[in-house]
C-alpha cells in the first residue's frame, strides 16, 4: 500500500499562508525521490524549503520518519534558530545539527528556497578527494561554480558559519562538503533537486573514470575557464520557451515528468501540472476509424429524448410494454371457478384455465390498425372527436333499432289513463251471498 503524499485536507489547510500548502506537497514528493532513487541514507540527509520569502519559516521531515514516510502533513514548520511554528501530524522533532547548515545558508542567501543534502556512496567518494569534483563530463558544466567547505558535523558557532557563508559565496548553487556529501541550493524545489541529480550523475561518472584510469593524470579535464562562458548559455537552453504563455524555468520540466511518474505509481502528490497530458480513451477493435454518413437508425428530437428520460415517461412505456404483451399472447385463457375441496369447505378459487382453442394472435400497435385502408385521415378524426362528443355529454345508445319492433313505439312513454271518456262497468255474473266483497 502506498501512503500518499498530499495527505492534506480543508481543515488543515485554513491555516496555511498562501503557496504552503503546494509547497509542502513538491518538498513531500521530493523526500519520495530520493527514496526512489536510493540516495537516502537513514536520517544523514536533510532536504529543507523555505515556506515564503516574506517569513523565515522551513519545512523539514521530523527525525525518526523515513523518506518512504514523508507526506505533506508530517512536515515541520520551524523559524531560522530551529524553534517549532507547527508540529504537523507527528510529535517527533528535528535534528539540530542537521539543521545548523541549512539555517545558515538561509539567512545569507534570500534568493535561496529549497536545500537538499544527500550523501551518496559516489557522492562521499569525491567528497574526501583532494580533487573535488572534476571537469570531466558534460554534466559537470551544467553544476555551474562549486563551493567547498571542511564541514565538522555542526555548526554550532558563529565563527564556523561565517566560514560556511563566505566558501559558498553569492552564486554557487553547489556546495561540497568534505567527507559529508554534497548540498545543491535552488531557487525552486525543482532547480535545487535537478541540481542534485546532475551532481550525483557527475560523481558516479568521476569515480568510475579514476577506478579505470588508475589516477588523476590519466584523464582528460575540460578547460572550465574556456567553456565557462558557455555554462550560463547551456543552462538558458534547458528552460524552454512553451509557446507565449508558458515558459519553463531550470529544471521545472524534468521535475513535472517525475511528478507524473509518482501519480501514475499512485503516491497522489498533489502536484499543479503546467501541462498536463490527457491521455485518449481506448477504442475497442469494433471501434471505426471513419464513422458512416449514412445510418439507418431514427434520431428522436431533443424534447422526446428529454421526456424519455423522465421517470413518469419510464412508468408508462413499460405499462405499454406489458399490456402489448398480454394482447398479442398466443394463448386464450378462461375466468373458472373451482371448489376448494374437503379441507376448505364451501370455498372456491377462480383461476385462469388455457382454452383448448385458440384464436390467431394480432399485434396491436398502432391506435389505427382497424381503420379500413383508403380512408381520409380526416374523416377518421372527426369520427373519432364525435364518438368522444358522445362519451363527453352521455349521448350513448344501445344501438341501432331492431327491424322487427319498427311499428312499436318502444322509446314513447306511457301515457296516464283518462277516466272521463271511460265506458261505464256493468256486472254480467250474478252476486254470491257467501262473498262479502259482492
Amino acid at each position: 500500500m502506498v501512503t500518499p503524499i498530499n495527505d492534506l485536507y480543508g481543515v488543515e489547510s485554513t491555516t496555511m499562508v498562501k503557496g504552503e500548502r503546494l509547497a509542502r506537497c513538491k518538498l513531500a514528493s521530493t523526500y519520495r525521490l530520493v527514496d526512489l532513487f536510493s540516495w537516502a541514507h537513514l536520517s544523514n540527509s536533510y532536504i529543507t524549503g523555505r515556506v515564503s520569502k516574506e517569513q523565515d519559516h522551513i519545512l523539514i521531515s521530523p527525525r525518526g520518519l523515513s523518506f518512504a514516510e514523508a507526506s505533506a502533513s508530517n512536515l515541520l514548520k520551524v523559524n531560522i534558530l530551529g524553534d517549532v511554528i507547527e508540529q504537523g501530524s507527528t510529535t517527533l522533532r528535528i535534528d539540530p545539527a542537521g539543521f545548523s547548515p541549512h539555517a545558515a545558508i538561509y539567512s545569507m542567501r534570500p534568493d535561496i528556497r529549497c536545500i537538499l543534502h544527500v550523501q551518496t556512496p559516489a557522492m562521499a567518494a569525491v567528497s574526501s578527494m583532494k580533487c573535488g569534483i572534476l571537469p570531466i563530463s558534460q554534466e559537470s558544466m551544467i553544476l555551474g561554480d562549486i563551493a567547498y567547505y571542511s564541514y565538522q558535523g555542526s555548526l554550532d558557532d558563529q565563527e564556523d558559519r561565517r566560514e560556511l557563508q563566505k566558501a559558498l559565496g553569492p552564486t554557487a548553487k553547489v556546495l561540497v562538503l568534505r567527507n559529508h556529501g554534497v548540498v545543491t541550493l535552488g531557487e525552486t524545489v525543482e532547480e535545487a533537486f535537478t541540481y542534485m541529480y546532475n551532481a550525483q550523475y557527475v560523481c558516479e561518472i568521476q569515480v568510475k573514470a579514476m577506478a579505470c584510469a588508475g589516477g588523476l593524470d590519466n584523464l582528460i579535464l575540460l578547460d572550465s575557464a574556456k567553456l565557462k562562458p558557455r555554462v550560463q548559455s547551456v543552462v538558458k537552453d534547458m528552460s524552454v520557451n512553451m509557446g507565449a504563455t508558458q515558459k519553463w524555468k531550470f529544471g521545472e520540466m524534468e521535475f513535472e515528468s517525475l511528478m507524473r511518474m509518482l501519480d501514475n505509481l499512485g503516491y497522489r502528490t498533489g502536484y499543479t501540472y503546467r501541462h498536463p497530458i490527457i491521455r485518449e480513451k481506448p477504442r475497442h477493435k469494433s471501434d471505426v476509424e471513419i464513422p458512416a454518413t449514412v445510418t439507418a437508425f431514427m434520431f428522436e428530437e431533443d424534447q422526446d429524448t428529454c421526456a424519455t428520460r423522465l421517470p413518469f415517461k419510464f412508468l408508462q412505456q413499460r405499462q405499454q410494454r406489458e399490456k402489448t404483451r398480454w394482447l398479442n399472447s398466443p394463448n386464450s385463457y378462461t375466468k373458472v371457478s373451482v371448489e376448494g375441496g374437503e379441507e376448505r369447505y364451501n370455498s372456491r378459487t377462480t383461476t385462469w384455465m388455457k382454452a383448448e382453442e385458440t384464436g390467431t394472435p394480432i399485434r396491436i400497435e398502432d391506435p389505427n390498425q382497424f381503420v379500413p385502408l383508403n380512408t381520409d385521415p380526416s374523416e377518421v378524426l372527426k369520427k373519432r372527436n364525435k364518438i368522444r362528443e358522445q362519451n363527453r355529454f352521455d349521448l350513448m345508445s344501445s344501438g341501432p333499432r331492431s327491424q322487427h319492433l319498427a311499428g312499436i313505439p318502444a322509446d314513447e312513454p306511457r301515457r296516464p289513463l283518462r277516466l272521463n271518456n271511460a265506458t261505464p262497468y256493468t256486472r254480467t255474473e250474478p252476486i254470491h251471498p257467501a262473498n262479502p266483497l259482492t
